[in-house]
């Protein structure tokens, strides 16, 4: 089965079986792999446009009950840089987003041991009471989970509370990758096992909410992993339509327990896991491309290798910050990116409503 023909196959619309999507990982040509990318994603989203939205991510905690060995960010409780944001700072940071033009917010932390349900909640109301207008994306797979651990709740009564008191969406955080043994390695498995960070999603989309998938690469999983985290999201997505976007980006090592231990991505394999993800996951409209962890430069390459999206211009980013990746965005430096590119920038809300 040469790659070709593969790429055949998924350009004519035709699904990808397990042993393509590998094949392609192991085989295929960068640029074809890209060519292949961009003309299932002009014939799947308008071809003359790329979206981006305005909003801010706000880590309202770093403290973490897990230690998780790709992150940077997490300190335990009482250490002397832990902190957990009042509400008078998360409104405060609302409130600039709100005058730069912003829609949403990403709200997530740590998974912090004394923050219970009814906490959440409280935010989430004062929240949507001072800004009726924001979008709450808030609270990862992760997050939820504990909660319903913690307080002996089912998970579809935490999701469904939450929703009442305002969330509108959940975003992807806490996937990494989606298969076990690596999750076990990195020490994630025990802050969500695969099965659990999908059933997260599953019961959020039966109760109506849309949610993000994403995939974090990069911490010396095998290809086949990447594939299995695929599949997981692509059979979901079959099950229940709920995923709005899928965004993969690489890992970032420094200051991490994994610096030094595993080969990072670099731009090549970003660009082949991008178009990859395209291709394999035909039941996803949209893919976002990855400036954040990539640069400017990679996240504009992006457009033509499957994405359709930069995703935020980042008011705040503070997770990957902590890892090494410093790359700053303007609005206007997001519209030239576009631009330049030769397409038309749009701005979006997060479930994808142009502005």
């Amino acid at each position: 089965m040469v790659t070709e023909k593969i790429l055949d196959r998924a350009i004519a619309g035709e699904r990808l079986e397990r042993v393509e999507i590998l094949r392609l990982f192991e085989h295929g040509n960068l640029l074809e792999l890209g060519q292949g990318a961009d003309t299932v994603r002009r014939r799947k989203t308008d071809c003359s446009e790329a979206t981006y939205i305005i909003d801010r991510n706000i880590n309202y905690t770093n403290v973490c009950i897990y230690r998780c060995r790709f992150c940077a960010f997490y300190r335990p409780e009482g250490d002397s840089d832990a902190y957990l944001l009042s509400f008078e700072e998360i409104a405060a940071k609302v409130a600039e987003t709100v005058a730069a033009g912003g829609t949403g917010i990403l709200l997530q932390g740590g998974v912090h041991p004394k923050i219970k349900l009814t906490d959440y909640e409280k935010l989430l109301r004062r929240l949507k009471s001072a800004f009726p207008q924001i979008h709450l994306h808030a609270f990862s797979a992760p997050e939820i989970w504990y909660v319903a651990k913690a307080e002996k709740r089912e998970v579809r009564e935490v999701i469904r509370r939450l929703m009442e008191a305002g969330l509108d969406s959940i975003p992807g955080g806490g996937a990494e990758i989606l298969e076990d043994e690596t999750r076990k390695r990195i020490l994630s498995r025990a802050k969500a096992p695969t099965a659990v960070w999908l059933d997260v999603h599953r019961q959020a989309h039966e109760l109506g909410m849309r949610t993000t998938a994403t995939m974090m690469f990069g911490v010396g999983e095998s290809i086949d992993a990447r594939v299995e985290h695929l599949l997981g999201i692509r059979d979901l997505q079959d099950a229940t339509g709920g995923f709005t976007a899928f965004i993969p980006w690489t890992f970032q090592d420094r200051s991490t327990d994994l610096e030094g231990e595993v080969q990072t991505s670099g731009g090549v394999d970003y660009l082949r896991t991008l178009a990859i993800s395209r291709l394999a996951l035909d039941n996803i409209d949209h893919i976002q491309g990855s400036w954040v962890t990539q640069g400017l430069k990679m996240g504009q390459a992006g457009l033509f290798f499957g994405a359709d999206d930069l995703g935020s211009i980042m008011l705040e980013e503070n997770v990957v910050a902590a890892a090494g990746a410093q790359h700053c965005m303007t609005k206007d430096d997001m519209e030239r990116l576009i631009s330049e590119a030769g397409f038309k920038p749009r701005q979006r809300r997060t479930l994808y409503e142009v502005l």
